[in-house]
């Protein structure tokens, strides 16, 4: 949290769509100044910078750009996120490879760039993971490993930072998002099953942003009451 007790400045990444558009209107919502990194232009008046998260030099530019332009960073949001779904051998290498630089290796991109900010605001870090970062299924290699990558990075982050940047990892199931769309049947959810939506979620980022230094909400799982990922 910043000074005055308000959220302060949050990057949030996929901020112009799904969870991470919900976030960006929670973070404001408490006072906060999101700033969304996203290849499209938030719907919210919110600041913007377009950049491509599977390129980690330009999420780290634009961090670095975002940070001068505000002053210093109080939060960061790893929302972004992509999926290529199929046997491994049915998925095109491109887009396989796609996920795991959106999901994995853009998140540490952004968390890289932002942490020396973090330090001097003892900021906090939200990493956005999924039920399938603890449960593997079957056509969903990519996302798999882009997801066990951020529980794993996660986890080992917040002990190298700890008591002086605050960690939280975020696994969430199923939302009401766009996520799904635009895949075969077989890939979407099934028309009775329930799906929170990503604003409920939000609120359970803008509560761990929230807390005071030195309190740390490690890791927050967060699904429908029937969840078919979880257990």
């Amino acid at each position: 949290m910043s000074a005055d007790g308000s959220l302060g400045t949050v990057i949030v990444t996929g901020g112009s769509s799904g969870l991470g558009a919900a976030v960006a209107a929670a973070v404001e919502q408490e006072g906060g100044t999101p700033v969304v990194l996203d290849l499209t232009a938030p719907e919210g008046d919110w600041a913007f910078e377009q950049v491509d998260l599977a390129k980690p030099r330009e999420a780290e530019a634009a961090v670095r750009r975002v940070a001068e332009a505000q002053g210093g960073l109080n939060a960061v949001v790893t929302a972004a996120g992509t999926d290529a779904c199929g046997d491994i051998l049915d998925v095109d290498p491109d887009d396989w490879d796609r996920v795991v630089m959106v999901n994995l290796l853009g998140t540490a991109a952004v968390v890289r760039a932002a942490l020396p900010h973090l330090h001097r605001s003892q900021g906090r870090v939200v990493t956005v993971a999924s039920t399938l970062g603890w449960r593997a299924l079957p056509a969903a290699t990519a996302y798999c490993a882009s997801k066990f990558g951020v529980v794993g990075f996660t986890r080992a982050l917040a002990t190298e930072v700890g008591g002086k940047v605050g960690v939280t990892l975020l696994l969430p199931g199923g939302m009401q998002t766009h996520f799904f769309d635009g895949r075969p049947d077989d890939f979407k959810p099934g028309p009775d099953q329930h799906l929170n939506r990503p604003e409920d979620v939000a609120r359970s980022v803008v509560f761990a942003l929230s807390q005071p230094p030195g309190c740390e909400v490690r890791e927050l799982l967060v699904t429908p009451s029937t969840e078919p990922s979880w257990p």
